[in-house]
C-alpha cells in the first residue's frame, strides 16, 4: 500500500493541470525529476519575473547576515558555513506573496500551514552555504512542527557563474543527465547532481523518506557564487502545522533589547515559544516578530 508521502509525488508529477480554490495553477509538464535519492524535482518557470522582482524588493532593505541552527541547542548562530545575507517575509504579507504560497501548496500538495515564512537570500561573489541537511537533529526545532520534510527553493535571478544547488550524495535520475565536464558548472557542482540557478525556476526536494525517516542523501549546499549575484527564496515545509505561533493573545511589545537582532536572524520562527509565546504565555519579542 502506498504511503501518503508517496502519493504526493505521484500527484505532483501527474500530467494534468490542477486548480485550487485560490486559483493557483501549476503545470506538471514543466516539472523535471532530477533525482530519486533524494526525491528532487525542478519546475521551470515556477515564478514570473514580476514575482521574483517583488520578493527581492521586499527583502532588499531588511537583509541581515544569515545564521544556522546549533545542533545541540537549536538556537541560531552565525557561522562561516553560511555566508549569505537574508530575511524572512511574513506569510501572506501581500497578495503577491499569498499567491506564491498558494502556488507552492498546489504544486507540493502540502498544507500551507505546515510551511515557514519565505526566507529570501542574497549571495554575493564568494558567498556560499556548505553542504547540510534541512531536517533537524536538535529537539528544540523538532518540537515546532516536526522535521522539515520538504524544501522549495525558488531562484529569483540568473547567476553568471557558480551558485548552483549541489547534492553531493545524490543519485541522478535516468531521465536527467548532468555532465561532470559541463563548462557551465563550477567545480563545486560536479559531484552528485546540481541545479543551476535560473530566474523563475524552483527546486523541490524532500529531506525525509516516505516512512518519515531522515534521508541522508538529501545533503545539499549552495556553491560559491563566482560571477554575478544570486537571489533565492526558500519555503521550508514541516511534517505538522507550523502556524501554532500565530494568533496568540498578549501585549505586542519587546521585553529584551536584543529582540530586533534575534528576529533579523530568524528566531521568530526558530524559537517561537520564547520570541512569540504560546496560548498560555506571551513571548518576549512580539513587536520585533511583527505581531502588531
Amino acid at each position: 500500500m502506498s504511503s501518503p508521502l508517496s502519493l504526493v509525488f505521484l500527484f505532483s508529477i501527474s500530467s494534468i493541470l490542477y486548480e485550487s480554490s485560490c486559483s493557483a495553477v501549476v503545470n506538471p509538464a514543466k516539472v523535471e525529476q532530477i533525482s530519486w535519492k533524494p526525491r528532487a524535482f525542478v519546475y521551470r518557470g515556477f515564478l514570473t519575473d514580476d514575482e521574483c522582482n517583488h520578493l527581492i524588493s521586499l527583502a532588499k532593505s531588511e537583509l541581515k547576515r544569515s545564521a544556522v541552527a546549533d545542533d545541540v541547542s537549536g538556537q541560531s548562530k552565525l557561522s562561516e558555513v553560511r555566508t549569505s545575507s537574508g530575511t524572512f517575509i511574513n506569510k501572506a504579507k501581500d497578495p503577491i506573496v499569498a499567491g506564491i504560497e498558494d502556488k507552492i501548496a498546489t504544486w507540493t500538495f502540502l498544507p500551507k500551514e505546515n510551511g515557514e515564512a519565505i526566507q529570501v537570500l542574497r549571495y554575493e561573489p564568494g558567498q556560499k552555504y556548505d553542504p547540510h541537511y534541512d531536517y533537524f537533529v536538535d529537539k528544540v526545532n523538532i518540537a515546532e512542527g516536526g522535521h522539515r520534510m520538504a524544501t522549495v527553493l525558488m531562484y529569483l535571478t540568473d547567476v553568471i557563474k557558480g551558485g548552483e544547488t549541489a547534492f553531493p550524495s545524490a543519485e541522478e535520475s535516468p531521465h536527467h543527465r548532468t555532465s561532470a565536464l559541463d563548462d557551465d558548472l563550477s567545480e563545486c557542482a560536479r559531484k552528485g547532481i546540481a541545479v543551476k540557478p535560473r530566474k523563475g525556476d524552483a527546486l523541490l526536494f524532500f529531506s525525509l523518506h516516505p516512512c518519515a525517516i531522515p534521508d541522508t542523501s538529501s545533503l545539499h549546499g549552495g556553491c560559491p557564487v563566482i560571477e554575478g549575484e544570486k537571489w533565492s527564496a526558500t519555503k521550508w515545509i514541516h511534517v505538522d502545522s507550523f502556524d501554532t505561533i500565530l494568533d496568540i493573545g498578549g501585549s505586542c511589545t519587546d521585553e529584551n533589547e536584543s529582540c530586533e537582532r534575534w528576529a533579523a536572524v530568524g528566531e521568530c520562527t526558530r524559537n517561537p515559544e520564547y520570541m512569540v509565546g504560546t496560548s498560555d504565555l506571551p513571548g518576549y519579542c512580539r513587536k520585533s516578530c511583527k505581531l502588531c
